[in-house]
């Protein structure tokens, strides 16, 4: 999720097993009768207390993980959002902390590769909007 201005976005701080804070795009679960947007919408309120709206989709991240002994699949369907209001707040009990932070830094900062990826496509559909603009 960007700011109105795009110049930062919104990521939140988890703690791993060994105590490390780790930062991420905000995410969730869909709950019944939602849409894959609903639910992103959602889940940046609850996890950074930012109000957003869908600009347009990013991408889909598929990956394994292993809880209580088990083999999970998980599917992500990210979204490029804009904040239009609200409070940053890391009142969610998954969350550690939440930060704006400017785009340039999001890259360095985020801990999973694949969201990396994710941030570099959003730069480029900034960098393709500004060219229509200058047209």
């Amino acid at each position: 999720m960007v700011d109105p201005e795009r110049t930062s976005a919104v990521l939140i701080g988890r703690l791993d097993r060994q105590g490390r804070l780790l930062w991420s795009l905000p995410k969730g679960h869909i709950e019944d009768g939602e849409t894959t947007e609903q639910t992103a919408v959602r889940e940046v309120k609850e996890e950074t207390g930012i109000s957003a709206h869908v600009l347009q989709p990013l991408g889909t991240i598929d990956y394994w993980f292993v809880a209580e002994r088990r083999r999970v699949h998980k599917t992500v369907h990210h979204f490029l959002l804009e904040a239009w209001g609200g409070e940053l707040s890391d009142e969610d009990v998954e969350v550690t902390e939440v930060a704006w932070v400017p785009l340039a830094e999001l890259e360095e900062r985020l801990a999973y590769a694949d969201e990396r990826k994710l941030v570099r496509r959003a730069r480029e559909l900034f960098a393709a909007e500004i060219e229509e603009v200058a047209e």
